[in-house]
C-alpha cells in the first residue's frame, strides 16, 4: 500500500525559519513549489514581504523511495543535504551563480528532516522565459553560454560526485565510459521489465551499447558538470542572470555527458551552447544511455505515487522512440 504524503505547513517550517533568519521576521505563508521528485522545495513568505526557499530532504518528499545511496556510485540517487552543501560550495568557489545558502541543518532540531534555507531567486525559470518571449532568447542563451563556460572551465582529479572527490575520495569504477555503459545496461533491464517494446529488442540494445562503448578511447580529463542541466533547472535573477538549481548531482565527469543532456533539454536553443572538441564516440554512447535512462527512470517513478504520472509516461514514450531510432540507425 502506498504511504501517504504530507506537505509541510507554516507551523512545521516556522522553527526552521526562525533558526535560519532570526526572530525579526514572522513566517506568514508557505507554498510548495512544483517540480522536483527527490526533495521538497517550499517558498517562505514573511510579514515584511521578503521571501526565501526551504529545501527538505525526507522520505515524504522523495518519490523515488530509494535505499540509502552510495555516494561513491557516481550515478546513485543524487539527493541529500551533504551533496547539496558540497555542490553549493564548489559552485560558489567556481564563480557559478546558484541560490545563496543561508542556513543548513542536519541536526533535525527544528524539523524532523535534513533541511536548508536558501535565497529565493525571483525571476522565474529560464524555461518559462524562453517560452514567454522568444525575442529575448538570444540574450538569455548568451548568458547561459557564459555560465556554462565558467562551469566547464573547472576540472577535478578523478571522476565522481563533488562531495566525494573534493573530500579526497574516489568513485566505483575505472572510467566515465565504463560507468555509463554499466548504467545503460541496467536501464535496458529495467525498461524491459516494464515495457514490452523494450523487452522485444533487449538483446539488440545491449549489443549496440557494447559496440558504441568499444569505440570510446581512454581519456583522463574530468570536467565539472551539473549532470541534469535543462532550462527548468535554471532560475533568473531580476536582471536576467542565470542561476543553477537542483545541484545535488554536481560531479566531475566527461563534458559530453552534459552536452547530451543540454541538447536533449534545450532543443532549438542548444546551438548557443555548442562547444568545440567534443568526442563524437562518447556523444553517441552517452546519447543512447541517456534516452534509456529516461525510459526506465520515469516508468519506475510512476509505479509509486508520483503526482504527475501522465508527464512521466510522456517522457518515457518520447525517449523510447528516440532509443529505438538510434538502434535502427546503428544497425
Amino acid at each position: 500500500m502506498t504511504k501517504p504524503r504530507r506537505q509541510l505547513t507554516r507551523t512545521d517550517l516556522a522553527p526552521l525559519t526562525r533558526a535560519a533568519l532570526g526572530p525579526g521576521r514572522t513566517l506568514v505563508a508557505v507554498e510548495r513549489l512544483r517540480g522536483g521528485s527527490k526533495k521538497g522545495a517550499y517558498r517562505l513568505t514573511f510579514d515584511d514581504d521578503s521571501t526565501a526557499v526551504a529545501y527538505v530532504w525526507s522520505a515524504d518528499e522523495d518519490y523515488w523511495d530509494q535505499p540509502d545511496p552510495d555516494p561513491r556510485d557516481v550515478f546513485s540517487h543524487g539527493t541529500g543535504l551533504g551533496l547539496f552543501t558540497a555542490a553549493h560550495d564548489r559552485l560558489a568557489a567556481a564563480g557559478v551563480r546558484t541560490p545563496r545558502l543561508l542556513y543548513a541543518d542536519a541536526t533535525h532540531r527544528h524539523l524532523p528532516a535534513d533541511a536548508a534555507v536558501v535565497e529565493d531567486i525571483t525571476g522565474g525559470s529560464l524555461e518559462d522565459a524562453l517560452a514567454r518571449d522568444p525575442r529575448e532568447a538570444p540574450r538569455l542563451m548568451d548568458r547561459m553560454a557564459d555560465l556554462l563556460a565558467t562551469l566547464h572551465a573547472h576540472t577535478g582529479p578523478r571522476f565522481g560526485k563533488v562531495a566525494v572527490v573534493d573530500n579526497g575520495g574516489s568513485s566505483h569504477g575505472v572510467s566515465c565510459e565504463q560507468r555509463v555503459t554499466e548504467g545503460a545496461l541496467r536501464c535496458i533491464a529495467e525498461a524491459a521489465r516494464r515495457e514490452p517494446r523494450a523487452a522485444a529488442v533487449r538483446r539488440k540494445l545491449e549489443d549496440t551499447v557494447h559496440a558504441l562503448a568499444a569505440e570510446v578511447r581512454p581519456r583522463d580529463r574530468h570536467t565539472l558538470i551539473h549532470a541534469e542541466l535543462g532550462p527548468d533547472h535554471v532560475l533568473l535573477t531580476p536582471d536576467g542572470r542565470p542561476a543553477l538549481i537542483d545541484i545535488e548531482g554536481l560531479m566531475y565527469f566527461d563534458v559530453e555527458h552534459e552536452h547530451v543532456f543540454l541538447r536533449l533539454r534545450f532543443g532549438p536553443h542548444y546551438d548557443a551552447l555548442r562547444a568545440p572538441g567534443l568526442d563524437e564516440a562518447r556523444m553517441r554512447l552517452y546519447r543512447l544511455s541517456m534516452h534509456l535512462g529516461l525510459v526506465s527512470g520515469p516508468l519506475t517513478l510512476i509505479e509509486g505515487d508520483f503526482p504527475r504520472p501522465e508527464r512521466m509516461r510522456e517522457i518515457a514514450e518520447h525517449n523510447l522512440q528516440q532509443a529505438l531510432s538510434l538502434l535502427k540507425n546503428a544497425v
